[in-house]
């Protein structure tokens, strides 16, 4: 039942069908900051000088050591390619790529490989996310030739919300494979043009593969292994989770990096505009793995125009990312946010500092 309360200038339902925060962490797998990996056993100097694995915007972006934007659109309800470039068409020029969500919340949209096409072709590029529930092995290798042919450079692989979270719960799951089969799938597809039955495949797909990850307190007993084990079979990029809490986040990364992770990976992290305390609230209460501080929701609290305000933190969080070791960037998430996205990267300052 919708909800009447807002969330990111929407409504709670909103983000249980549109946020990635649900379908992300499905299946104890995690996600939103998004990282370009080395193989097994190479460094990053090493990964940085060899060729381009995608030939994308952002691939180049994160090897040459720049801070990356990103964010997020979910398909519309809709058959009129016009629609998608209406959500999308504000972030042209400033996201770097655009992440194009698989049947968020479990709910039927366009096609994300027409959307992600569709973006492509405008000049904007899209990370097309692919999830385990819908399609089995066959199914997925084959729109992975397909993202290829239509010139899609990144994907994120992802479980996917159980049909039980959705408006049709009597759909049955897949999930033939969990995500880091598939990307050693992936993997293979485009490195020896291989399917997993041995034919040969007479032009690879050009693809960044993407996977998950959720920045969090560590205990002392942490193992890095599922990190590695998505970078071994093939993971150039993590994206993750919400993460508005920056001391959690730097020791996040001083953990990974004494594991040696950072010297394989750039992370770009999740976060987004809040449009209320009563959303952050909702948030800390509701999505895995999410701590927003206090002194954030007092903010919010306390401001006159809680929507502006909420942008302005977000633009702060960028800039505290842009100085924090191991961080290359900075993903922006909010269902229906494209406009707000499209905002706090304007205002953060991050592309006027580039080095050109």
């Amino acid at each position: 039942m919708e909800q009447a309360f807002s969330l990111f200038g929407g409504n709670f339902l909103a983000i249980l069908v549109y946020c990635p925060a649900l379908a992300i962490f499905r299946g104890n797998e995690s996600t939103g900051a998004i990282v370009v990996g080395a193989r097994y056993g190479e460094s990053m100097n090493e990964h940085k000088a060899a060729a381009p694995l995608s030939g994308g915007n952002l691939e180049t972006i994160l090897k040459v050591g720049q801070f990356a934007l990103t964010a997020e659109t979910s398909p519309p309800d809709s058959a009129d390619p016009e629609a998608v470039l209406a959500r999308t068409g504000c972030l042209k020029g400033l996201a770097d790529a655009v992440n194009v969500l698989d049947g968020p919340g479990a709910q039927t949209h366009l096609s994300p490989l027409a959307s992600a096409a569709i973006m492509a072709r405008a000049g904007i590029e899209p990370v097309l996310q692919f999830t385990m529930r819908d399609r089995n092995r066959l199914a997925l290798e084959a729109d992975i030739l397909g993202a290829g042919v239509l010139g899609i450079p990144n994907i994120l692989c992802l479980t996917g919300d159980s049909p039980e979270a959705g408006d049709q719960p009597e759909a049955k799951p897949v999930f033939d494979l969990n995500s880091a089969q598939f990307m050693g799938i992936v993997n293979d597809m485009r490195t020896q043009a291989v399917f997993p039955g041995g034919r040969t495949i007479e032009t690879p797909p050009r693809l960044l593969i993407g996977a998950a990850d959720a920045p969090r307190k560590l205990d002392a007993d942490f193992s890095p292994c599922g990190l590695l084990a998505k970078i071994n079979a093939g993971a150039d990029f993590f994206q993750t989770q919400y993460c508005f809490d920056m001391d959690i986040l730097r020791d996040y990364m001083l953990r990974l990096a004494d594991f040696g992770i950072l010297e394989r990976t750039h992370f770009i992290i999740g976060i987004g505009p809040i449009a209320s305390a009563r959303s952050a609230r909702w948030m800390n209460k509701n999505l895995f793995g999410v701590h927003i501080p206090e002194p954030i929701v007092t903010r919010l609290e306390q401001a006159k125009d809680s929507n502006a305000e909420g942008r302005k933190i977000c633009v702060e969080l960028i800039q505290e990312l842009t100085g924090m070791d191991g961080v290359s960037g900075a993903h922006l998430m909010a269902p229906h946010g494209e406009q707000a996205a499209a905002a706090v990267i304007r205002e953060c300052g991050v592309l006027e500092n580039r080095v050109a």
